[in-house]
């Protein structure tokens, strides 16, 4: 084996597709800023009594783990940088009233989301602290829904679910813990012959609303489904009310949307609303998010919050790549050379440069590889002056 390959669903980003990754990051961090949001830059690593706070078991196997040197304890490379950024919230920033947050970095998985996924994520995403109510949710949706756009993403579909269904349903069952991890397990992975199996020793009530639970998959009538054949338990009324609103704020905005109360994507880490955006092209979510009330509680400083984030790379790898833009090809001069000549080169390659043209100065025995340097102009001295000339 070449000892310069790269571990598994680990990969290089190479030009052009690197240069239009860093432009998609540019102008999203832009729009944030424009909102509000303010960018942050949590360590790559930290103490994993801190770095999986508040994530759950799911987040702690999805961790690499590494011994430091200088004090011996165990740190986790981030596979999720918003815990990291509800801790700044919680400890460092320390407000009372809303703050916006916003990040972008990369991440390390011990595996890959799926056949086709990477290990190392390009994660970005924008955080609200200090606000419960539905305003708070519609606009950080909002927000994603043009953050995509702006990365060249026009028909989305969205997914909305309510966390607090599944959890009221758990409370008013009185399962064990164990129990609602083994019930998760089985809604997540739809497996129906488990969860009949499961919800068998239940209460005749619980039984029935828990297997309804993966067919409340669909449009407006699954509301309507949900209210006639759910428990009307305060936190599933308030659920789907929660949901009917916010989806009614974002219609205009979307190809399409569903509903969907058997999803539970971080049921460990999210308390409320959650949401995922799809679009056609793309077999995974290319953005998701949620209501995270109970991170900032685990941190010591209870705080109401709720985000999004997607991974950059996978968004990029359903899009066309444009070619790199044609530079100009410069003729190199000495660093000493004083001559009017060559000052005048010199203030033209700056003054093109500033106006955004890529400028490469053709270094001393390289012609004949000079078709690599993606040139289809060249700097020339005519008539007393520099100009730009086609090749």
């Amino acid at each position: 084996m070449h000892n310069w390959l790269l571990p598994e669903y680990i990969e290089d980003i190479l030009p052009p597709e690197a240069l239009a990754t860093e432009q998609a990051r540019r102008k999203l961090l832009d729009l944030f800023r424009l909102h509000g949001y303010l960018l942050v830059f949590p360590p790559l690593l930290e103490y994993t009594e801190s770095l999986l706070t508040g994530t759950g078991h799911d987040m702690e196997l999805r961790t690499f783990k590494v011994v430091d040197q200088l004090s011996g304890r165990l740190m986790g490379l981030r596979a999720d940088i918003t815990p990291q950024v509800a801790r700044i919230d919680a400890h460092l920033l320390n407000r009372s009233g809303v703050t916006r947050l916003c990040y972008a970095g990369s991440v390390l998985h011990t595996l890959p989301a799926g056949l086709t996924g990477t290990r190392e994520p390009l994660q970005i995403g924008a955080e609200l602290y200090g606000h419960g109510g539905l305003e708070s949710d519609v606009e950080i949706q909002q927000l994603m829904l043009k953050a995509l756009r702006l990365a060249g993403i026009d028909k989305v579909h969205l997914d909305l679910g309510h966390v607090a269904v599944f959890r009221s349903l758990m409370r008013g069952a009185e399962v064990t813990g164990e129990q609602e991890s083994e019930l998760f397990r089985a809604l997540q992975s739809k497996d129906l012959p488990a969860l009949r199996e499961l919800v068998a020793p239940l209460p005749d009530q619980a039984r029935k609303a828990i297997m309804l639970l993966p067919e409340l998959y669909g449009g407006a009538e699954v509301l309507e489904a949900a209210r006639r054949h759910l428990p009307d338990h305060p936190e599933i009324v308030k659920a789907l009310a929660e949901l009917a609103s916010v989806a009614a704020q974002l219609d205009g905005m979307l190809q399409s949307q569903c509903f969907d109360l058997g999803e539970l994507r971080g049921y460990h880490y999210h308390s409320g609303m959650v949401f995922a955006a799809y679009a056609p092209g793309w077999a995974n979510a290319l953005a998701f998010g949620g209501r995270y009330d109970e991170v900032g509680k685990a941190f010591g400083r209870a705080r109401p919050a709720t985000g999004f984030s997607m991974d950059l790379r996978e968004v990029r790898a359903g899009l066309s790549t444009p070619g790199l833009a044609p530079g100009i090809l410069a003729p190199h001069v000495p660093p000493d050379s004083e001559d009017p000549q060559t000052q005048a080169l010199r203030l033209k390659v700056d003054g093109l440069r500033e106006a955004g043209e890529v400028v490469v100065v053709d270094l001393p025995g390289h012609e004949e590889h000079r078709s690599e340097l993606n040139c289809d102009r060249v700097l020339q001295w005519r008539n007393g002056a520099w100009e730009v000339v086609r090749i």
